[in-house]
C-alpha cells in the first residue's frame, strides 16, 4: 500500500517533467543548483565530526528496535552471521557508489555527481547502444527509488512516533515505579492512533523547513544523545539474567528468514545520504574514514542488540523491543527518548527526496514564488508521509516491504551494476565482474521476498 500511494503521487506529476521540463532541468538547472550549493558550503562545509553524527543518526532508525524479532526470524546462529554479512555488503556497495561517483566526476570534470547523475553518466558511456540512448531513465529510476525509500522511512517514523506516544499515554495509569518483567496488557485505546499522527504533523512540517545540514547537525547531536540514552537503558535491562540460550533454534524456517532479510536491509537505511554527506563535507577526501568508522559502530550495535534481545526474550520477542521492556517509568522513558531521536532523524531522511523534487517544482515558477513553492512542497510531502502512515496499520510489515524492494535496489542491486557499466570499458578483472553479479543477484532475491510478506 505504501508503494501504491507513493506511486500514485508520482504519476500525477511526472508527465509534465518527463516530456519537457525534467530533462532540461536534469542537465542544467540541477547541475547549476548543485554547483551553487557546493560553492556556498565549500568554505563552511561539514566537519568530520558533524558528518559522523549525521551518518550515525541517519543509519540508526526504527529498524534497530526490530532486530531482536529479526534474529528470532533467522535463528540464533544464522541471524548474527547474516546481519554481519549484510552489513559488510552494504558498506562495500556504499564504497562502490562513492568510487563510481568520484570516477565519473573526474572523467566529466564536475565538482561532484549525485546518485542519479552517476547512473545516467555511466549509461551514456556503456557499450550497449540501447542503454546509451535511454541513459536518462537511469537517473529517473534512481531518483524515483530514492524518493520511495526515503519517504517510506519517513512514513515508518510517523507510525513509530505515534505508536510510542499512544502507548505512553494509554499505559500511564498502569505504569508503576517498580520495574518488574512486563505483563501482557490488553488496553482499549481511548484515542485513535491517527490523532497522535495529526498531533505530530505540524511539528514535523516546521522541522523540515530547516534546509541547512550544518544546522541540522545540532538536532542530530541531540538525537544521538537521546538515542544513546535509550540504548543504554535497553542494554542495561537485556544483559541482566539472560536465560539459557541453548533452547533457542540456531536456524529458523526459510519463510521467516525472508522477513529477517527485509528488516535487515531496511535497518541499513543510510545509503541515500552517503553522497549528499560527502558532497557537503569541508574535506570530502576524509569521508571514507568517516564511513568505515561510523558503519563499523553501527554494525556492532545492530548485532549486539539483536542477539542479546532475542536471547533475553526468546519466543516472547515482540515487533519492537520496547514492547518487551518493563512497564515502569524508567523504561517508558526509553520510548520517549528514542521517539525524540526519530523525530529529528525525520528531517535527515526527508532531505534526500526534497533535494530531488523541490528543484523541479521551483524551476516551473517565477523567482518571487520560489520560496512559497519550496515550503508548499515540503508541507505536502510531510502530509503525504502522514497519510501513508495512517493508511498502513502494520509497522513490521512496512519495514520489511520497504527494505525488500526499494532499499534492496538502492543498496545492493544498483551499486554493483553501476560499477560494471562504469569500469567495464576500462578492462575490469573477472573476479570483480563475478562479485558484482553475485551481489546484484542477492539484491534481486531480496526484492522477490516481498511476495511472501
Amino acid at each position: 500500500m505504501l508503494k501504491i500511494s507513493l506511486l500514485a503521487r508520482d504519476n500525477t506529476s511526472k508527465p509534465k517533467y518527463l516530456d519537457d521540463g525534467f530533462k532540461s532541468l536534469s542537465e542544467s538547472s540541477s547541475s547549476i543548483t548543485s554547483e551553487r550549493i557546493h560553492r556556498a558550503e565549500e568554505a563552511s562545509g561539514l566537519s568530520m565530526m558533524q558528518t559522523l553524527i549525521h551518518l550515525l543518526k541517519c543509519s540508526i532508525g526504527t529498524g534497530l528496535l526490530g532486530l531482536p524479532l529479526a534474529m528470532k526470524n533467522a535463528g540464533l546462529l544464522v541471524g548474527p552471521v547474516s546481519l554481519l554479512a549484510i552489513g559488510i555488503l552494504t558498506v562495500h556497495c556504499m564504497v562502490i557508489l562513492l568510487n563510481c561517483a568520484h570516477h565519473l566526476s573526474q572523467r566529466l570534470q564536475k565538482t561532484f555527481v549525485n546518485y542519479g547523475e552517476a547512473m545516467m553518466y555511466s549509461l551514456q558511456t556503456c557499450p550497449n547502444a540501447w542503454l546509451r540512448t535511454h541513459s536518462v531513465w537511469g537517473r529517473y529510476t534512481v531518483s524515483f527509488l530514492l524518493i520511495i525509500t526515503q519517504l517510506g522511512f519517513c512514513s515508518v517514523y510517523f507510525m513509530f512516533m505515534a505508536d510510542s506516544l499512544q502507548q505512553m499515554v494509554e499505559e500511564a495509569h498502569v505504569t508503576s515505579k517498580t520495574c518488574e518483567p512486563r505483563k501482557i496488557l490488553v488496553l482499549t485505546p481511548n484515542v485513535d492512533i491517527r490523532f497522535y499522527m495529526l498531533t505530530i504533523l505540524p511539528f514535523l512540517i516546521l522541522l523540515v523547513f530547516i534546509q541547512n545540514l550544518r544546522v541540522l547537525s545540532i538536532f542530530s547531536t541531540l538525537a544521538n544523545i537521546t538515542t544513546l540514552g535509550s540504548m543504554a537503558l535497553i542494554f542495561q535491562y537485556i544483559m541482566q539474567e539472560i536465560p539459557d540460550p541453548r533452547n533457542l533454534p540456531l536456524m529458523a524456517s526459510w519463510k521467516t528468514f525472508l522477513l529477517f532479510f527485509g528488516t535487515a536491509i531496511f535497518t541499513f537505511e543510510g545509503v541515500g545520504m552517503v553522497l549528499p554527506l560527502k558532497n557537503q563535507m569541508k574535506h570530502p577526501q576524509q569521508f571514507s574514514f568517516v564511513l568505515y568508522l561510523g558503519m563499523s559502530l553501527v554494525i556492532v550495535l545492530y548485532i549486539c542488540l539483536g542477539t542479546l534481545g532475542y536471547m533475553k526474550f526468546g519466543s516472547n520477542t515482540q515487533a519492537s523491543i520496547t514492547l518487551n521492556l518493563p512497564n515502569c517509568w524508567l523504561y517508558q522513558s526509553v520510548k520517549l527518548m528514542y521517539s525524540i531521536g526519530i523525530f529529528f532523524t525525520y528531517a535527515l531522511q526527508f532531505h534526500v527526496p526534497a533535494e530531488i523534487i523541490i528543484p523541479i517544482i521551483i524551476s516551473q515558477v517565477s523567482e518571487s514564488w520560489a520560496l512559497f513553492a519550496d515550503l508548499s512542497v515540503r508541507t505536502a510531502l510531510v502530509c503525504l508521509t502522514c497519510v501513508s502512515a495512517i493508511l498502513i496499520p502494520r509497522l513490521d510489515l512496512v519495514i520489511s516491504l520497504v527494505g525488500s524492494v526499494s532499499s534492496s535496489a538502492l543498496a545492493l542491486i544498483i551499486p554493483p551494476f553501476l560499477e560494471l557499466i562504469t569500469f567495464y570499458p576500462e578492462d575490469m578483472n573477472c573476479i570483480t565482474i563475478v562479485k558484482d553479479i553475485m551481489i546484484s543477484i542477492l539484491g534481486l532475491l531480496g526484492v522477490t521476498t516481498v511476495r511472501h510478506l
